[in-house]
């Protein structure tokens, strides 16, 4: 008898998660507390709808690197948030956004 290599584990196809909701809410916080640059979330969005569809061709392995990709772009989009955060939280601190509005005021009154 001759002994058999056990099979390497593979993922079930329902434990693939596709970050779906937590690239729609980093895209969406990253824009409104960083910058226009918080956008770059869409890609992450983009990978996470390929997630199910790769699932439903049963291509496994597609839909992991898309799945891996999402988790990525997350994480960039989580970090265009964290860094719009402290810059808040800094202009505030300072008051960087009174002297902002009155800069404001100053520029409209002189037109």
């Amino acid at each position: 008898m001759s002994a058999v290599p056990p099979m390497p584990p593979t993922t079930a196809p329902g434990n693939v998660p596709n970050h779906l909701a937590w690239a729609i809410v980093s895209t969406v916080l990253a824009t409104c507390l960083c910058c226009p640059l918080g956008l770059i979330g869409i890609v992450a969005i983009v990978f996470s709808s390929q997630v199910n569809g790769k699932l439903n061709q049963g291509d496994l392995e597609g839909a992991q690197r898309a799945s891996a990709n999402a988790k990525t772009w997350c994480w960039v989009a989580t970090a265009f948030a964290i860094i719009g955060l402290l810059i808040n939280i800094a202009m505030f601190a300072t008051g960087g956004m009174e002297q902002y509005m009155m800069m404001m005021e100053q520029i409209q009154q002189s037109q």
